[in-house]
């Protein structure tokens, strides 16, 4: 598992430390990533147009190809969500 943020590294090592996250999380301050997943989008903010991060979550296999999007995401029951989709199916 890894996180992406446009945040500094720094900044993501507080978060990290704050939280108490097990896994790694990487920066992506020149958004290229967001950019190849598509997650960079027009939004509204307080009224005006801005340019930000959706929240997303993909789910890759072993291959190396996405085989599930979850976006936009809100924190609330996304945990269950990916579990629910990483699950076995009989």
């Amino acid at each position: 598992m890894l996180g992406i943020s446009p945040d500094s590294p720094k900044t993501q090592l507080k978060f990290k430390e704050k939280e108490r996250l097990p896994y790694t999380l990487l920066a992506d301050e020149k958004k290229d990533v967001a950019k190849k997943f598509d997650v960079l989008k027009e939004k509204n903010m307080y009224g005006k147009k801005v340019m930000g991060i959706v929240r997303s979550t993909f789910l890759i296999g072993p291959d190396g190809k996405i085989t599930h999007i979850f976006s936009p995401v809100k924190p609330e029951g996304h945990a269950e969500q990916v579990l629910a989709e990483v699950k076995p199916r009989p």
